[in-house]
């Protein structure tokens, strides 16, 4: 979901899991459990709790025990000093509660929140990151991004990831990702995913699954029917 005028896509899946394996997230995210307090561990930190703030490209294992939620916020920088993760406490936590029920108004209040020390995403960037967003189909090449900010190749790709903190091609990669989860999530095959999200086969998506989420294509799905489920469940007693 994107939220009032920002550029960034933040994308929210909830998902049942025991554990996820080691992987590293190119964006921040807000991690929630709902049915008991989640463990971050990576190789010198280890850090606790139900709502947690996990700082991007860092290489953790997870433990869930049941079911959570994560939102993923692309564009934004871990503004803490922290080598993993955080609780969240206070407003801020209250803040991130309503963004990960889906409540657009406060995403953007917690974007602006953990954002505000950062520059404004520059306007051209900004128009590019609305046309991949808006079509999981674009495959814009370098040379396109730099013909649409008028830059020669290399200053346009130090640009591009002076904005937006990833480079294009991992923002592009990422982006993907995201699109192939929400399609199988709604029900597509794995094999029409990733084709129709720009991987070369069934077997590159399950890589890329591993290695950025910690759970393969298949994993995913289940855990989120289970969730879906165990949600729909308490919504009927």
């Amino acid at each position: 979901m994107s939220d009032f005028g920002d550029p960034f896509v933040s994308s929210l899946f909830p998902f049942a899991s025991e554990r996820l394996q080691a992987h590293a997230l190119p964006a921040m995210s807000v991690l929630q459990g709902l049915d008991g307090p989640i463990l971050l561990e990576t190789g010198a930190a280890r850090v606790e709790g139900d709502v947690l703030l996990v700082r991007q490209d860092i290489h953790h294992q997870v433990w869930i025990g049941g079911r959570a939620r994560i939102l993923n916020l692309t564009g934004l920088a871990y503004p803490f000093g922290d080598e993993l993760a955080r609780p969240l406490t206070g407003p801020l936590r209250h803040v991130a509660l309503d963004a990960l029920l889906g409540d657009r108004a406060a995403l953007a209040e917690l974007r602006l929140w953990l954002g505000h020390r950062q520059p404004a995403c520059p306007d051209d960037i900004a128009r590019v990151l609305r046309r991949v967003g808006a079509d999981p189909m674009v495959r814009m090449s370098q040379q396109e991004l730099a013909a649409s900010l008028g830059m020669e190749r290399t200053r346009a790709l130090r640009y591009f990831k002076s904005a937006t903190g990833m480079t294009f091609r991992r923002f592009k990669s990422w982006s993907a990702l995201q699109d192939a989860a929400r399609q199988l999530m709604g029900g597509g095959l794995v094999r029409d995913a990733a084709l129709d999200n720009g991987f070369a086969d069934s077997a590159h998506l399950s890589r890329s699954f591993r290695v950025t989420l910690g759970l393969t294509p298949r994993d995913a799905v289940a855990g989120y029917r289970a969730a879906i489920g165990a949600a729909s469940q308490s919504c009927q007693a």
